[in-house]
């Protein structure tokens, strides 16, 4: 028997025989004193738990101790202002974005909805994250995706090597956007070293600031390894393409379209379709022309579009990136259609139908039903190829009726359509729509509109959340919008809106009690933007003291 061993059995037989056993004196801590008379007193019981503790520990033999980590990599991003770190923690804390059954919220501010807008400021201005809230930074991150991308830049480096030490933190090595330890992109042994050596994440990260700096290099990079890559690290670096799209990229794509996966070959397809001089948008527009042409029997007023759809969908059709199966409910013929309108360049339809404008095209009607297929296809072309003059069409005036003039009526369709307009315009689109046909279709609209809102837009909401107070409505049937005001409201608009803060007289007929919850709802606003408005100012470094 060794001695370990033997040290251990004489620590048990002396508890054993020196006043009763482990369990028993587990027992008496567990029921009391005075249900255990024999335990004696407690101060006694806790001096003999201590004595036997010691005991216990000491027949122990030693584990090994473990390997020691690596270093945590230098982060040179200027420290947090004490201001800034202490709010940090209390959005990290934070725990009051769980929603009311009732839709209440009160009249606090949601420090929770805030982190997101902290994070990418404080991400803009260059600062690196306190050690001591890596930990909680990287727990809010893996709870909430939306948090991940501004989370782990944020993070950094060390957030990355924090993240390996952790298995519920390895999300971070998957997906992580920091570029804190990235070397410089200008020295090719140092890239080609991590992008040999490197986890995923760092590697996406790479080739994302490669493409940045020289678009050529990055494509030059990614076909070294590609053969070697898993479908999907193929399908995220392929889809890295879209910054800085070319005309040069399109040999790389062209032979993507013949790759393993699925959905790396319709991802090269559509960045092809993209690319209007692409040789597969050629072959994409002459499909599409041969199904629709214009109806010439009229005169030029007269005119209509007809469509005969395909009857069959090829292998080089499907080389090309058309999927062949349609979703449950779709029929095959529209279906292909669709796509192949989708990566018809958008500049052949002029000639196509008789030189006429896109808003002139779009108004045209089209024969036998085909009419919102057709210009669903369109509003998707146009998102691709980032067409603004379509865009304006298929929009139409934002003060019309939706869908007239041949516009779409599809709320997320035009909200694609409007991410592609300059951000003045689509701010000024938005606030004419919210001036002519109020809130409730405008939730999706003003979530791709820059932030903050310009002053017109955020009038026109604060506008239209006051007509809907003054008819009665109760304030959470626009809670949606108003968390949007919240986190996109330029806080300067805090002074304009107190004069809101007060319960205004009931009006006869209103709905009872709406007065007060919309004056709780205007509170929470205000506090809210001021709340905003000091986050931004504790994120601002104190000047330097003169030598």
């Amino acid at each position: 028997m060794s001695a370990s061993v033997k040290e251990v059995a004489s620590v048990e037989g002396s508890e054993t025989t020196g006043g009763g056993s482990w369990e028993e004196l587990v027992t008496a801590a567990l029921l009391g004193t005075e249900r255990r008379p024999a335990a004696g007193e407690p101060a006694a019981l806790l001096d003999d738990a201590a004595r036997r503790t010691v005991r216990r520990r000491a027949g122990l033999v030693p584990a090994p101790a473990a390997v020691r980590p690596e270093k945590a990599p230098d982060d040179e991003r200027p420290h947090l202002p004490q201001a800034a770190r202490r709010r940090l923690g209390q959005l990290l804390a934070d725990r009051s974005a769980a929603a009311h059954s009732s839709g209440r919220r009160g009249a606090a501010p949601d420090l929770a909805e805030l982190l997101p807008q902290w994070l990418s400021a404080a991400g803009e201005r260059g600062f690196r994250t306190p050690p001591e809230l890596l930990p909680a930074l990287l727990d809010a991150a893996r709870a909430r995706t939306d948090l991940r991308p501004q989370a782990l830049a944020f993070a950094g480096s060390r957030g990355l090597w924090l993240a390996r030490l952790n298995p519920e933190w390895r999300f971070a090595l998957r997906g992580g956007t920091g570029t804190a330890a990235l070397p410089d992109v200008s020295d090719p042994e140092a890239v080609r070293r991590l992008w040999d050596e490197g986890l995923f994440a760092e590697r996406v990260a790479l080739l994302t600031a490669v493409r940045a700096y020289e678009p050529g290099a990055a494509r030059q990079l990614l076909a070294t390894t590609w053969v070697a890559e898993r479908a999907e690290d193929r399908l995220m670096f392929v889809d890295s393409l879209r910054t800085g799209l070319s005309d040069a990229d399109e040999p790389f794509l062209e032979q993507a379209l013949s790759d393993r996966s699925r959905n790396v070959r319709a991802t090269a397809a559509e960045l092809l379709s993209a690319l209007p001089a692409s040789a597969l948008a050629g072959r994409m527009a002459a499909r599409a022309a041969s199904c629709v042409g214009l109806d010439r029997s009229g005169d030029r007023d007269g005119a209509r579009i007809v469509v005969e759809a395909p009857h069959e969908c090829d292998a080089a059709m499907q080389r090309d990136g058309v999927v062949p199966k349609p979703p449950a409910g779709r029929g095959e013929r529209s279906w292909w259609l669709g796509q192949l309108v989708e990566a018809a360049p958008l500049g052949g339809w002029s000639g196509r139908l008789g030189g006429r404008t896109a808003r002139e095209i779009v108004a045209l009607p089209v024969a036998d039903d085909w009419g919102d297929e057709l210009h669903a296809a369109w509003c998707r072309a146009t998102v691709r190829q980032r067409n603004a003059e379509w865009s304006r069409a298929l929009l139409g005036a934002p003060s019309a009726p939706p869908g007239g003039d041949g516009g779409t009526v599809s709320l997320a369709e035009r909200a694609k359509l409007l991410s592609t307009l300059p951000e003045s315009e689509r701010a000024s689109w938005v606030a004419v729509f919210i001036a002519a046909h109020g809130l409730s279709e405008a939730f999706q609209l003003l979530g791709v509109c820059l932030v903050p809102w310009s002053t017109a837009l955020g009038r026109a909401v604060v506008d239209a959340l006051e007509i809907a107070r003054d008819a009665g409505s109760y304030p959470w049937s626009f809670s949606g919008v108003m968390g949007l005001a919240e986190r996109c409201l330029d806080p300067g608009e805090a002074v304009r809106l107190d004069a809101l803060t007060a319960i205004p007289p009931e009006e006869e007929g209103a709905s009872p009690g709406a007065g007060g919850y919309w004056a709780e709802a205007f509170q929470r606003l205000v506090g809210t933007l001021r709340l905003r408005a000091a986050m931004l100012a504790e994120l601002v470094p104190p000047p330097r003291p003169f030598p």
